[in-house]
């Protein structure tokens, strides 16, 4: 069963710095962390129109914030995962 952790922890931390730095609207950034039996689950939450910056040109950005949460597992002992969260509702006009 998963466990919700609210505590700080270095890798939410540095996930929701660089998303912020990345993103339009970095008031809409939402970052929280859950702890199970396989690991630690990041799931982010951003506004529709910043999806693309954080998916990134073929899955790219997305890609990279992987890898450095698994250098940080790596290194903390942990197993991290990041899990992106498509914002709901209908395409915002141009």
């Amino acid at each position: 069963m998963a466990n919700p952790d609210t505590t700080e922890s270095p890798a939410r931390d540095f996930i929701e710095h660089v998303v912020k730095a990345i993103v339009d609207t970095p008031d809409e950034v939402e970052v929280t962390q859950t702890v199970d039996d396989l690991g630690v689950l990041i799931t982010l939450k951003v506004a529709k129109s910043d999806m693309g910056k954080i998916i990134g040109k073929s899955g790219q950005t997305a890609k990279a914030l992987r890898v450095l949460l698994r250098m940080m597992g790596a290194k903390n002992d942990a197993r991290y995962n990041l899990k992106i969260i498509e914002p709901e509702g209908a395409e915002m006009a141009a």
